[in-house]
């Protein structure tokens, strides 16, 4: 039951009851009322991690996108690379089919 569940249901049962003596309600609504501030303070505490922790999410996403964006651009550096080197090697084997054939 909810903190403000039981301050009403005790609020209704002093009414019917009709009870003068009041010193244990109030100090059962005291309770209810340090639970609900420390549940306040708990609910803060958790809604700080959670904003640390999305920020975190998200320096994490961008660090990925950059170490993608480097992948790319050394898979396109290997790409010419390679298409440089089986031009070179294109062009030697031509050259010694010349020179044998001669």
């Amino acid at each position: 039951m909810s903190s403000a569940k039981r301050v009403a249901v005790l609020t209704v049962f002093i009414g019917l009851a009709g009870c003068t003596d009041l010193k244990p309600i109030q100090a059962e609504i005291d309770d209810l009322k340090s639970q609900v501030s420390k549940s306040s303070a708990d609910l803060s505490a958790v809604k700080s991690t959670a904003d640390q922790a999305n920020s975190a999410a998200q320096s994490a996403g961008q660090a990925a996108n950059g170490a993608q964006s480097a992948a790319n651009q050394a898979l396109a550096a290997a790409h010419a690379s390679q298409s440089c080197c089986d031009a070179t090697n294109e062009k030697i084997d031509r050259m010694f089919k010349r020179s044998v054939s001669k």
